[in-house]
Parts: C-alpha cells; sequence; structure tokens
C-alpha cells in the first residue's frame, strides 16, 4: 500500500479575516490634548495628598506635596506650550485643580499650623482659597484671553509657595517667643495680605515661555526663573523663601514705584496749570 503525506490543514476563512483585521489595525492613539491633562492631574494629585498629610498631623510633607503640585503646573504649561496645544478645556481642568492644590491645601495648612488656636482661625485660613478662588475666575474670564506680560494680581501658585516657605522655614516657635502672640503675629497679617494682593491689581511678571521669542524679550526673566530653580533645589526651603520674598518685593516694590511717579506727575501738572493762570 503506497504511503501518502496529510496534507495540512490551513486555518479557517473567518480566522484568516481576523488576522488581517488585527494586522491593520492602529494602535490607540492619545490625543496631544490629553498630555498636558496627565501633569494637570498630577497637580490634583499632589494636593489631595498635601491635605491627607495635614489632616494627619504632617505638616512638612504636606508642604513639600503643594511644592510638587507647583511642578505639576508648571510642567503641564510647559508641555501644553511646546506641543501647541491651547483648549477650553485645558484650561477650565488646570484652574478646577490649582483651587485644590494652591487654594484649599495652603488654607487647610495654615489652619493646622497654628490659626486653629483662634476663635477666628477657620475664616482667616479659609482667605486665600476664597480669594484664590475669585483670582483664578477674574482671570480666565478677563486676562487668559489675552497675552500679557503679567499678572494682574499676586498668582495663587505664588500665594501657596509663600505660605510653603514660611511654614517650612518657621516650624520652630521658640524664633517668634518675642513676639507676643509667637508665630500668629506675623502669620495672621501674612494671610491677610496675600489674600489681599491675590485680588488686588499689582502686577507680577509672568513667567517665562520656553520660546526664542521670549527668550530675546525678557532675557532676565530667564535668569531669575532658572536661579530660582536652583535655589529650591540646593537650598530647599530657604531658597523657596528667597524665590517667593523676592518675586513679592518686585510686584509691590513695582505697584509703590507706579503710584509714585502718579502723584509726582499730578503735582507737575497742577504746578503747570497755576503758571498758565
Amino acid at each position: 500500500m503506497e504511503w501518502t503525506e496529510p496534507t495540512k490543514v490551513g486555518p479557517r476563512p473567518e480566522i484568516r479575516r481576523r488576522r488581517r483585521r488585527r494586522k491593520g489595525r492602529r494602535p490607540p492613539h492619545i490625543p496631544r490634548a490629553a498630555v498636558p491633562s496627565f501633569f494637570t492631574l498630577g497637580n490634583l494629585l499632589s494636593g489631595f495628598f498635601s491635605i491627607v498629610q495635614a489632616s494627619q498631623g504632617n505638616l512638612e510633607w504636606a508642604a513639600w506635596l503643594i511644592v510638587f503640585a507647583g511642578f505639576f503646573d508648571l510642567l503641564d504649561g510647559m508641555v501644553a506650550r511646546l506641543a501647541g496645544v491651547d483648549s477650553s478645556f485645558g484650561v477650565e481642568l488646570d484652574s478646577l485643580c490649582d483651587v485644590v492644590s494652591f487654594g484649599v491645601a495652603p488654607s487647610f495648612l495654615l489652619y493646622q499650623f497654628g490659626l486653629n488656636e483662634l476663635p477666628v482661625g477657620a475664616f482667616l485660613a479659609a482667605l486665600p482659597a476664597m480669594t484664590g478662588a475669585v483670582r483664578l475666575a477674574r482671570f480666565n474670564s478677563i486676562q487668559a484671553a489675552t497675552k500679557s506680560d503679567y499678572f494682574v494680581g499676586l498668582p495663587i501658585p505664588a500665594m501657596a509657595g509663600t505660605i510653603v516657605a514660611f511654614i517650612l522655614t518657621f516650624q520652630d516657635d521658640t524664633l517668634f517667643a518675642w513676639f507676643e502672640y509667637g508665630r500668629l503675629s506675623i502669620l495672621i497679617p501674612l494671610t491677610i495680605l496675600l489674600a489681599l494682593l491675590m485680588v488686588s491689581p499689582v502686577r507680577f511678571a509672568t513667567p517665562p515661555q520656553p520660546n526664542r521669542s521670549s527668550l530675546r524679550k525678557h532675557p532676565w526673566r530667564f535668569v531669575a526663573f532658572i536661579t530660582g530653580l536652583l535655589l529650591v533645589l540646593f537650598l530647599q526651603e530657604i531658597g523657596l523663601l528667597i524665590s517667593a520674598v523676592v518675586y513679592l518685593f518686585l510686584g509691590i516694590g513695582g505697584a509703590v514705584l507706579w503710584a509714585v511717579r502718579v502723584v509726582t506727575s499730578r503735582e507737575h501738572d497742577d504746578d503747570d496749570t497755576d503758571l498758565d493762570d
């Protein structure tokens, strides 16, 4: 009897069609607009963890988590500009996350740091969160549509960074023993000042954008920005405090100089009118 080799049976037609569809199928595409949102959500997550740590009494961890939220906030803006993404969804998501990370979290940290000792401590601690929300709403409705070299009012991340720098640097209450009310003598006016600055007309410089035109227009801002980052990396809370104080001084000092110029120009105008008469 002659032996014959068995014939190989190929896959069924429906299996072959399924394999062809799989080969032609492209991997899922992540839109460019979604990439900055991942950093924005990292901002929100850091703010939430900060609140959790503050509620458990770990104030130092809570403060540094707000700093991490600031880095995420910085990165999402840079990534959005580099990717050429500018959407209303990203703006709204960023503002919602900023309210938590730079409004609610620092306010709760202030309350746990010492304002809870006062009868009106909860109200005082809530001031940065409330004025910060107003600051963001005003920015989204007025300033976000126009490109400007200045913020109108203190940016809410700068407010949060100032609070964090103060808490990390002055955790030891014995440093304020010569004050009648200890560190509360500084903490209360600082909280009120920062809250008022956010809704004030005082102008503060915007961070530099990662492009050549911004580098040519504002080279000193790049130098100041990189210097501030290096100070935070190497000096940590001291570097953060120095950066916050310099930023506040430049904004407030510029407003004072503007007011002086306005007053002196009015006096000169009055003198000129008197001479004409």
